[in-house]
């Protein structure tokens, strides 16, 4: 381990993978990468179907869970992120969504220059290698391969036509000209298997030889010399070890990571950061706030028919994936299908609601198993008002920060009004005539009759988390904002944050490619190329 480098990438998540690559292609760059999870060696990580079975990986998983939600009858939601090389993007549905022109253009018009849709889009291609090819909006050279699922479940198929019935279009590129619309979600993944920012990014650089891997150690604080980042502090090993950074320190720890370690470090709300001892080196009371994140309510049915992959038989998936070609259910994301509408509610031209088909009953994010078969139709508001905030619950970094998402938090109410117009959707869909032959009786809501309290009720006692934070470290040129359109804290040197944390506002869509678009042109910001 050299004594120093040039840069030392705190996290190895969807972002901090990306920058290691990005930055080693300069031989003369020492680059150390810092993992607080171990190394991607889990099987069901590269077998897309063993998402059902990562859920109670904890290994992988920082395993967060919100204070109790106001509006959502007290609850404490999950938020599962990934603590392993990839992060996120080793445990997610691999859908792959940027979002479209207008979130983009959003973002420039708060604030964030540079970022527009014009501006983003040259990385996203860069970004990618699409199966189908290149094209005005696609890549076919980046090392993010994205493909066209091997194996689909009738039921997806059923839903699509569904969709068709209650009057929308079908799509085939989510991606395309045109983002709604029905139809199957590409997805990262390579040759059946998984393909996250580890397996694209970190994996063709790892035998560089000024590339530093750590995993398994955990960031305690960022250090700084006269105001500027110099190195980190972090635990190894049952060991505490300094490390220092000749030109910046970049932290990739993702909307719940990052802010809390920027607080640690001293960067913060000052009376927060004094509340815990720690010494206020740059009083930042934006640091944590606006939290954002689509909130998903989950509406399913019993089937008539036994396709579904409730009851499908482990072993076979298994067998059949790794001694038959990544074939079979194995090579399934499970959220195969999907949609983007309009709704009646939308402000502009974006849709502003979107769908996740998943041919099996999924509660409770699938750790509350239900009897017999079914299937499940997700539905999120794209664009919630309601902003929550996080904070710290002690100065260790051991410790899990306090999560208060504010989920339908908003003072007039539209998000509620949104989550029921979700709902309503969701159970129009499944009315159709495509599902005639399989619809059996509903589980959630128990009723297929309600009325806009019941399904407030209904909407109240089970939504959850689509997993998509954002936001805590908001980039814009206003001087409340955490960091520049360049990345860079403000009120300290030598310090980035590049993460979706510094998105001022969530995207139409998953947030994963989006995060690496981030990265992407990050990367060209620190080597002076953007």
């Amino acid at each position: 381990m050299p004594t120093e480098f040039d840069y030392i990438i705190i996290g190895a998540g969807s972002a901090g993978c990306v920058l290691a690559n990005r930055l080693s292609e300069d031989p003369d760059t020492r680059v150390l990468l810092i993992e607080a999870g171990p190394r991607d060696y889990h099987p069901f990580i590269h077998m897309p179907g063993g998402i059902a079975k990562l859920v109670n990986q904890k290994v992988v998983n920082w395993d967060y869970d919100t204070a109790p939600e106001p509006q959502l009858d007290g609850r404490t939601l999950w938020w599962p992120r990934g603590k392993v090389l990839g992060g996120s993007s080793s445990i997610n549905a691999m859908c792959y969504i940027r979002g479209v022109p207008g979130d983009y253009d959003e973002w420039a018009a708060l604030g964030a220059d540079g970022w527009s849709w014009n501006e983003a889009l040259p990385y996203f291609k860069r970004s990618e290698r699409n199966s189908r090819g290149d094209d005005a909006l696609h890549g076919s050279l980046g090392p993010l391969y994205v493909s066209d699922l091997r194996h689909t479940n009738p039921l997806s198929s059923v839903f699509v036509d569904a969709a068709e019935q209650a009057g929308y279009a079908r799509n085939r590129d989510f991606n395309g000209a045109q983002q709604q619309g029905f139809g199957f979600y590409q997805v990262t993944q390579k040759n059946g298997a998984r393909c996250s920012s580890a397996v694209a990014y970190l994996d063709p650089a790892r035998e560089r030889r000024n590339l530093q891997v750590v995993t398994g150690a955990l960031v305690n604080r960022i250090t700084f010399e006269h105001g500027r980042a110099t190195g980190v502090v972090y635990r190894h090993g049952g060991n505490a070890l300094h490390q220092r950074a000749t030109r910046e320190v970049l932290l990739c720890g993702g909307a719940i990571n990052s802010p809390q370690l920027l607080m640690l470090s001293g960067i913060g709300p000052a009376a927060q950061l004094r509340k815990h001892g720690i010494e206020v080196l740059a009083d930042a009371a934006h640091v944590g706030q606006n939290l954002q994140d689509h909130l998903d309510i989950c509406t399913l049915h019993h089937s008539t028919q036994r396709i579904t992959y409730d009851r499908a038989s482990e072993l076979k998936v298994i067998f059949d994936y790794f001694m038959r070609g990544h074939s079979g259910i194995g090579s399934s994301n499970m959220a195969e299908a999907g949609g983007f509408v309009r709704s009646r509610y939308a402000s502009d031209e974006r849709a502003d609601i979107q769908f996740h088909f998943v041919p099996a009953m999924l509660d409770d994010h699938g750790r509350h198993r239900l009897a017999g078969d079914g299937y499940t139709v997700h539905a999120c508001f794209l664009r919630p008002r309601s902003r929550g905030h996080l904070e710290l619950a002690s100065a260790s970094a051991g410790d899990k920060p306090r999560l208060h998402p504010n989920y339908l938090g908003d003072a007039d109410g539209f998000d509620l009004k949104m989550t029921i117009e979700c709902a309503k959707l969701s159970r129009d869909l499944l009315r159709q005539k495509a599902f005639d032959a399989y619809r059996g009786a509903p589980i959630f809501p128990a009723r297929d009759d309600l009325d806009d309290a019941g399904l407030e009720a209904f909407v109240r006692a089970k939504a959850e988390s689509i997993y998509h934070p954002v936001g805590t470290c908001r980039m814009g040129r206003d001087e409340a904002s955490v960091v520049d359109p360049q990345l860079r804290v403000r009120g300290v040197e030598g310090l980035r944050v590049i993460d979706a944390s510094v998105m001022p506002t969530l995207i139409g869509g998953n947030t994963n490619a989006p995060t690496m678009m981030i990265a992407e042109r990050a990367a060209d910001l620190i080597r002076g190329r953007a």
